[in-house]
C-alpha cells in the first residue's frame, strides 16, 4: 500500500531521534543510578534519616519515570513499524488506519517528552514573573507593550496557566507604559525564559493620519518566583518603600488608598512595585519576593561571571538589539534572530501561539551549551 510506504518513510529519522533522545535522556545512566539507589533503598538503616531516606525514594521516582517514558515512546514507535508491516502484507484498510492514528500520537508524545527534556534548568519549574516596557517609539511603543501583554496572556490561557497582574501602568495616550504579571503553571519560567529580551514591531501606525510605516520597541524581562528556601540577606536599612494610590484594575480598593507599594533597594538600585492585591500589607509582601527573586538572580549572575545568566545580556531597547521582529507591513512575518524560527501567521502568534518560538529557543540554548 503506497500510503502506508510514505507513513514509514515518514517515520524513519525517528528512529536516529529516538536514540539521539536516549542519550540527551542519559537512560543508560539512569538506569544505574536508580539500581544503586533501589540498593541503597533495602538496606537496613535507610529509614534512620527519614528526610534523606525521602529524598533518596523521590530521586528514584524520577529516575524510573523517565526511564519508563522513554521506554514506553521506544515501544510505541516498533509497534507502529509493525501494523505497517501487517497493513502492508494483508492490505488490510482497519490496520493501515490504526497505524496512521497511531503513528500521530507516537509525533505528539515525542514532540512532548522532546520539549520536557530540554526544561532541565535549575527554575525551569517555577511560576514565572514578567515585565514589560516600552522602549523607542513613544506612542506606538505603549501600543506595543499592550499587545504583547495581549499575546502573553492568550498564551498562558492556551496552557492552563494563572495570570495576574501584579502592576499595571496605563500609557501617556495609549497602550500601556509598564506592566508586570505572574504566571503560575508547571515549567512557566522554562518556557517564558525564551522570551527575554527586545522585540520589534514594524507596521502602518494607527496613531500616524498620514498613513506611515513605523517601528517600535519593546522590552520583556522574565525571573523566576524564588520559593521562602532561598535565603537573601535583605537589611531593612537598604530599603527605601514608597506607597501610592493604585491605577490600573484591581477591584474596589483602587484609586481609594494609597496601597500599591513600591520598594527600591538601595545598593543595587532594583525597584519592584505591587499594586494588585488589596491592602497595602499584601502588597509589600507582593513586592518583597519580587526583590528577592531579583537580588538572587544577580547573585546567581554575579558568582557565574557571565552576561549571559538568568536574565541574558542586557541591551538598550532599540534598533539593532532585538531577539524577535514581528512585521506587519510591506509583509507578515514573525521571525526569532536567535533561531532563525520564522512564521508568516502573525495573527496566531498575536493570539498567543508562541510555542514553536519557545521550543526552538530551547533547542538552540541546548545546542549552545
Amino acid at each position: 500500500m503506497l500510503e502506508m510506504e510514505q507513513l514509514q518513510t515518514s517515520l524513519q529519522p525517528y528512529k536516529a531521534k529516538l536514540v539521539e533522545m536516549g542519550n540527551r535522556l542519559d537512560i543508560e545512566g539512569c538506569k544505574v543510578k536508580a539500581s544503586e539507589l533501589e540498593e541503597m533503598s533495602m538496606d537496613n538503616a535507610f529509614w534512620n534519616d527519614i528526610e534523606r531516606a525521602q529524598s533518596v525514594l523521590q530521586q528514584l521516582k524520577n529516575y524510573k519515570d523517565r526511564i519508563e517514558k522513554y521506554d514506553k515512546l521506544c515501544g510505541s514507535f516498533e509497534d507502529i513499524l509493525v501494523l505497517i508491516e501487517m497493513a502492508n502484507e494483508d492490505e488490510d484498510i482497519g490496520l493501515a488506519e490504526e497505524a496512521k492514528a497511531c503513528a500521530k500520537t507516537f509525533e505528539e508524545d515525542y514532540s512532548e517528552m522532546l520539549t520536557a527534556t530540554l526544561l532541565d534548568q535549575e527554575y525551569d519549574r517555577n511560576n514565572a514573573i514578567l515585565e514589560l516596557h516600552p522602549g523607542a517609539g513613544g506612542t506606538e511603543a505603549c501600543d506595543w507593550v499592550a499587545m504583547l501583554f495581549r499575546m502573553y496572556t492568550r498564551w498562558a490561557d492556551r496552557k492552563g496557566f494563572k495570570v495576574e497582574v501584579l502592576d499595571y501602568l496605563d500609557g501617556d495616550e495609549a497602550g500601556i507604559k509598564s506592566v508586570t504579571i505572574q504566571i503560575s503553571g508547571e515549567n512557566a519560567y522554562g518556557y517564558l525564559k525564551s522570551e527575554k529580551g527586545i522585540h520589534r514591531l514594524v507596521r502602518i501606525s494607527p496613531f500616524d493620519s498620514s498613513g506611515r510605516r513605523h517601528t517600535s520597541f519593546a522590552s520583556c524581562d522574565v525571573i523566576p518566583e524564588i520559593t521562602d528556601e532561598i535565603e537573601i540577606d535583605i537589611r531593612p536599612e537598604d530599603l527605601r518603600i514608597d506607597t501610592y494610590r493604585s491605577t490600573g484594575a484591581g477591584g474596589q480598593h483602587v484609586n481609594t488608598t494609597d496601597s500599591a507599594v513600591r520598594i527600591t533597594h538601595l545598593p543595587t538600585n532594583i525597584v519592584v512595585q505591587c499594586q494588585n492585591e488589596r491592602s497595602q500589607i499584601q502588597n509589600r509582601e507582593r513586592a518583597m519576593q519580587m526583590l528577592k527573586a531579583k537580588l538572587y538572580e544577580k547573585e546567581q549572575e554575579e558568582r557565574m561571571d557571565r552576561i549571559d545568566g538568568i536574565r541574558g545580556e542586557k541591551k538598550d531597547i532599540a534598533w539593532g538589539s532585538q531577539i524577535r521582529s514581528y512585521v506587519f507591513h510591506p509583509y507578515n512575518m514573525v521571525k526569532d534572530h536567535r533561531t532563525s524560527e520564522e512564521t508568516g501567521n502573525t495573527s496566531a502568534v498575536m493570539d498567543g501561539d508562541i510555542d514553536r518560538f519557545m521550543n526552538a529557543y530551547l533547542g538552540w540554548i541546548h545546542q549552545k551549551d
